[in-house]
């Protein structure tokens, strides 16, 4: 939803959630409500989400992608020996422990969160006393034996603040004290939480309250000047952490919490993010000083909500989760928890955030809202692909439902062992492709095996294939369903999952069987980095495709060929599966305006964005100006670049096909870029114009019939980068249609004379690294490695220019030295093999020696 629907959740039922006095818990302050004495903010009130920049970028949808389960080698200075070593060292490395986890962290957590059902009862303050125990007790009766034990409560529980400015629970809601309800709830085996914004409100600043166990310190000393705006709602005061008594306030706070028995702190409206990315509201400091806080007395902390990408190894540094998307909830009080377009669009924010997640620290998708159908919004089949989604990512399970109230559905789909047990081995899956309805993701598991789902978003029943090839596996493979608890059966290269109904789902478990290959990923969880390695910075090749643009004809007829445009600028039509639309929007097709395809998408909600992955050196956002259009904020990256005004004075005619904002000369490799509607009634996307880089010198041709002659071209990449040619989807014949040798690429003018009179346009396919993405470290010594189960392991990757060599280790012992040196960037090559190794667990370890960098992409190994 925009950014302006979800100020306004819930304005009458909501209200009362802000306390004026303490640390503010209000979990839903409406826009307006800003207390007496608020700062003016220092962004507008329009602010809408930053874009999430897109981690892993795609190759556009007409890239050839590099097969990472068959990887041959081209010159490559390939190894193949015995796991014998060839001589011992004093300094053999051994795999570094992966960072270690806060041990309350390890897994996602599982339980139940009070927002939702605040909504839908309509009554922010249905947190009471007995509410709460019902929903302890329930969980006890019903979830537990799954792993359920989280009871956390949201906005509203505070009223008022001590003599030491630290927030009290509210008397009218538990007259018993909250800590009798803590107690009831631990007793029920259980752990509980509670909610906090960052900042301090107006009125504890002004009260200078002294601060608990800091003397010398008050709570008007450590207010940031000027007042600055802490949070989304403008509901507090930004503070000054670079005074110490500031984390002395926060440390007094969770002393407190901790006294009573708190478990858990969920920490809303951090920035960026939280509709603010520009940083003018900036929350680092106060999530920075919560954690050192939390940290110590070893509670959870989970932040809150859609987080801004672009930080997320802040995020990840801090925190034990963090949302990732807006609200889940479909803010319609008595009729339904959520929707499914609220589901749905968590998919391209799974597939943005999914390699951030692991032991420690978790992606959060807000309430998983299943429990009961008459409740939930969602249809059995969604309901089921909602728990899929959630189990599969290893985001946390926590029930928005009012669990005295559960169906025997939902109750089974909460409780299903096996899709409990993807969640919690806390590998998080990643798509295939998200341009398509049809989407396969899978998970490569710690003990081989991979978690793979079927997701049907179209609109008929549809069979659904997962290619072995796409996960990085070959060979046979076991397939068992686990919704089914049923063993489907070996299946070889592929499974297809026939007939997945309208917004369904099919979850697998794939394990490969002795002798199929298994391929991992540069950025797999179970590949494991030592030192200052970095991913991507412009170290990766991404596959590309470019346009040979041929002017085809006859002079002898009168049809002279001309040298055509440069195909090197492609257009990018709204209606293209690559580009991804958050919000709501629609399509407007046979307009009659003069759009390009006479066709555009539009949306009226702010905060609404599209998002478009390119690989090349520029773009160019076409659309129209017209009074009825406003302003939109543009980013690139994930960096901001400008506020474009894409509105005409009121009587001007509109303006069709308008480059608005352009980017040039940028390095060659992916970007995303980003564009959220901030004001005016709609905005629109006409087409984006993409500039490739010049991988080919001439990019365009000409053939004459009359007089017939080769057309040749020379590569700017290395010749053994170029994967083939196609011409309308169909592949050019190697050594006859085209011939390659050393950069230079002929194509035969037999073939040439052979297409009709007109410009054809030859796409030049070129491989790249795995996935368009890469690791890389400058520094000697640094390590990478991967344990595996099985007889023999391959490790690839590119040989390039400015690398050198690398050692690598079997089982601890130096196996070979291998030089990665070459005088062309070439990717996919089988640096190091090794066959034969007894059946059982081994490590391999490959140790940067020489060079100014090395890149790892792919270990591959043989099943046992």
């Amino acid at each position: 939803m925009s950014g302006q629907k979800r100020s306004r959740r819930g304005l009458s039922t909501l209200l009362a959630t802000i306390a004026a006095l303490g640390l503010v818990a209000a979990a839903a302050a409406p826009a307006g409500a800003t207390p007496t004495g608020a700062p003016t903010p220092t962004a507008p009130s329009t602010a809408t989400p930053t874009p999430t920049g897109t981690p892993t970028p795609t190759a556009p949808s007409t890239a050839t992608p590099t097969p990472t389960a068959t990887p041959t080698a081209t010159s490559t200075p390939t190894a193949t020996s015995t796991p014998t070593a060839t001589r011992p060292t004093a300094t053999t490395p051994t795999p570094a422990p992966a960072p270690t986890p806060d041990p309350w962290a390890v897994k996602p957590y599982q339980g139940w969160s009070s927002y939702s059902m605040q909504v839908y009862s309509g009554n922010s303050k249905w947190i009471t006393a007995d509410q709460i125990i019902a929903q302890s007790d329930a969980m006890k009766a019903k979830l537990s034996k799954a792993g359920y034990d989280y009871i956390n409560v949201d906005a509203g529980w505070n009223d008022g603040v001590d003599a030491n400015g630290r927030p009290v629970p509210s008397a009218t809601l538990y007259p018993q004290g909250l800590k009798a309800v803590i107690d009831h709830v631990h007793a029920n085996g259980q752990k509980f939480g509670l909610y906090f914004i960052p900042g301090i409100s107006p009125a504890v600043y002004q009260a200078a309250y002294p601060i608990a166990n800091a003397p010398g310190c008050t709570t008007h000393d450590i207010v940031k000047q000027p007042l600055q705006q802490a949070d989304y709602w403008k509901i507090g005061y930004r503070i000054d952490f670079s005074n110490p008594c500031s984390q002395k306030y926060i440390d007094s706070i969770v002393d407190q919490l901790a006294s009573w028995g708190v478990n858990f702190v969920k920490f809303d409206s951090v920035t960026p993010g939280s509709g603010i990315s520009d940083l003018s509201v900036d929350a680092r400091d106060d999530v920075a000083a919560w954690s050192k806080a939390l940290k110590a007395k070893g509670i959870w902390f989970e932040l809150s909500w859609a987080l801004d990408i672009n930080y997320a190894d802040t995020w990840k540094q801090y925190a034990n989760g963090w949302r990732v998307e807006w609200d889940v909830e479909a803010y319609a009080p008595g009729v339904q928890l959520t929707q499914w377009s609220n589901i749905a669009r968590l998919f391209p924010r799974a597939a943005d955030w999914w390699r951030y997640a692991g032991p420690g620290g978790w992606n959060d998708f807000d309430s998983l809202n299943v429990g009961n159908g008459t409740m939930d919004g969602l249809t059995q089949d969604e309901r089921r692909t909602a728990t899929t989604l959630w189990a599969i990512s290893a985001a946390p399970l926590y029930v928005g439902n009012d669990l005295t109230k559960l169906d025997q559905f939902g109750l089974d789909l909460l409780t299903n062992k096996e899709v409990v047990a993807v969640d919690q081995t806390g590998t998080p899956a990643q798509p295939v492709s998200t341009a398509t309805n049809r989407q396969v993701w899978y998970a490569p598991n710690a003990d081989g095996s991979y978690t793979v789902a079927l997701f049907n978003l179209g609109p008929t029943d549809s069979d659904i294939t997962a290619n072995w090839s796409d996960l990085g596996l070959s060979g046979s493979a076991k397939v068992r369903d686990l919704w089914a608890g049923k063993d489907l059966g070996a299946f070889t290269g592929s499974y297809t999952g026939k007939l997945v109904p309208i917004h369904g789902v099919r979850l697998l478990r794939v394990t490969p069987q002795r002798g199929a290959t298994v391929a991992l990923n540069d950025d797999a969880q179970r590949v494991v980095y030592a030192g200052t390695w970095t991913r991507n910075g412009g170290n990766e090749v991404a596959a590309a495709t470019q346009p040979l643009q041929v002017a085809i004809g006859d002079s002898s007829t009168g049809t002279v060929p001309t040298p055509p445009a440069s195909g090197r600028i492609v257009a990018v039509n709204d209606s293209d599966p690559g580009i991804t639309y958050t919000g709501s929007w629609g399509q407007s097709t046979g307009r009659g305006l003069g759009d390009y395809k006479d066709d555009v998408h539009y949306t009226e909600g702010d905060g609404s964005s599209f998002q478009y992955t390119f690989t090349g050196t520029g773009i160019d956002y076409v659309t129209e100006l017209d009074q009825s259009q406003g302003n939109v904020d543009v980013y690139l990256d994930g960096q901001f670049q400008k506020t474009v005004d894409t509105s005409r004075p009121s009587g001007q005619p509109r303006l069709a096909q308008q480059v608005v904002w352009s980017a040039s000369g940028l390095p060659n490799g992916s970007h995303t870029l980003r564009v959220v509607k901030k004001s005016g009634q709609f905005m629109l996307l006409d087409k984006l114009d993409v500039t490739l880089a010049s991988l080919l010198d001439p990019d365009t041709a000409v053939f004459d019939k009359a007089k017939p002659a080769d057309v040749t071209v020379t590569l700017q990449r290395d010749g053994g980068e170029l994967a083939g040619i196609v011409r309308d989807g169909t592949a050019l014949t190697r050594g006859t249609d085209y011939t390659v040798s050393g950069t230079t690429v002929t194509i035969a003018s037999a073939y040439l004379a052979g297409i009709a009179n007109g410009t054809v346009s030859l796409g030049f396919q070129f491989r790249g690294d795995a996935h368009d993405d890469i690791h890389a470290t400058t520094a000697d010594g640094d390590t990478v490695s991967m344990t595996f189960a099985g007889t023999g392991v391959s490790w690839i990757g590119p040989t390039a220019p400015d690398q050198g060599t690398a050692e690598v280790y079997i089982d601890g012992k130096l196996a070979k030295t291998v030089d990665t040196h070459s005088d062309s960037r070439r990717t996919g090559q089988k640096l190091y093999t090794v066959t034969g190794l007894r059946a059982g667990q081994h490590t391999i370890l490959v140790k940067k020696v020489s060079g100014d960098i090395l890149r790892n992409d792919v270990f591959q190994y043989t099943a046992r």
